[in-house]
């Protein structure tokens, strides 16, 4: 585990060896912070207090907030065959403010194509990644995403972005990535079609075979049939609409037949889902 550079050689004012206070932020980023204590004390045979494991976590964490630390790239190079992969969400957290109780973290998470095993599996695994996070606006989270990003070069097509098409992110890839790949996350695609296919199918059996047929032609890019299947149903036209605009305002964005022909081939955003628990909602 290469040390994080705040940390390497430095104890600043903890009395802790570098070494110890890595371990604690690494174990205090993995679960709570008594649960840190736990597992600091059942490998290392020291004992340490949780309030300790939260003082040198919370200093790290600090230390994150300079912009230029946020932009530096940590995943290795890419080669000429390699594609960088992105995958962008936010999560809603609990403040304390009073008049603002809710608010959303952004968060992106870079990957390349040969650190993905198992694509499209339920036991997929990323050996290595890295995280750009940012508690406020999508302008400011964009800057520090878009400095990772450019780190790498210009890219062109074998940068690849996949989200759920929130029209923000749409946009900005749009504007600063013309000739990147852009997925919209299949599962999000698929949410909204079960979702329709409740409200438009009292039958069980009838409304898995309709979904079974649509995702097999969503996987064949034939978006445009897809709609249309959708436009024939009995449904009414407000059931519609919602799926309808949804599918049409990211159809270039659902090429899955091809993106699953390139790098990896994913065209899920699991690998960012499962960080709204293990990033942001961990504490």
């Amino acid at each position: 585990m290469k040390s994080h550079q705040y940390i390497e050689g430095h104890k600043h004012g903890f009395g802790i060896s570098p070494y110890l206070q890595e371990l604690m932020v690494y174990a205090g980023h993995l679960d709570s912070y008594c649960k840190s204590e736990e597992i600091l004390e059942k490998f290392t045979f020291v004992h340490v207090n949780p309030s300790q494991v939260y003082r040198v976590t919370d200093s790290v964490s600090e230390s994150l907030k300079d912009e230029d630390l946020q932009m530096e790239r940590t995943l290795a190079p890419l080669s000429k065959e390699d594609i960088l992969y992105v995958e962008i969400d936010g999560s809603m957290i609990q403040t304390r403010k009073t008049d603002e109780p809710w608010k959303e973290v952004k968060l992106g998470r870079l990957f390349r194509n040969v650190d993905c095993l198992n694509p499209n599996s339920d036991v997929s695994y990323l050996l290595s990644s890295q995280y750009v996070g940012h508690f406020g606006g999508s302008t400011d989270f964009c800057k520090k995403l878009g400095g990772v990003i450019d780190a790498y070069g210009d890219l062109k097509d074998r940068l690849v972005f996949i989200n759920d098409g929130a029209t923000w992110i749409r946009e900005w890839i749009t504007d600063n990535y013309p000739f990147a790949g852009s997925v919209l996350d299949f599962y999000h695609a698929m949410g909204y079609l079960y979702e329709f296919a409740d409200k438009a199918f009292l039958d069980i059996d009838e409304k898995k075979t309709w979904c079974d047929v649509q995702k097999d032609l969503l996987l064949a890019s034939e978006v445009e049939t897809v709609l249309d299947n959708i436009r024939s149903t009995t449904a009414k036209d407000e059931v519609k609409k919602k799926i309808i605009n949804y599918y049409q305002n990211n159809k270039k964005r659902m090429k899955y037949k091809q993106y699953r022909n390139i790098g990896c081939g994913i065209i899920g955003s699991g690998a960012i889902e499962s960080d709204h628990r293990t990033v942001i909602q961990k504490k």
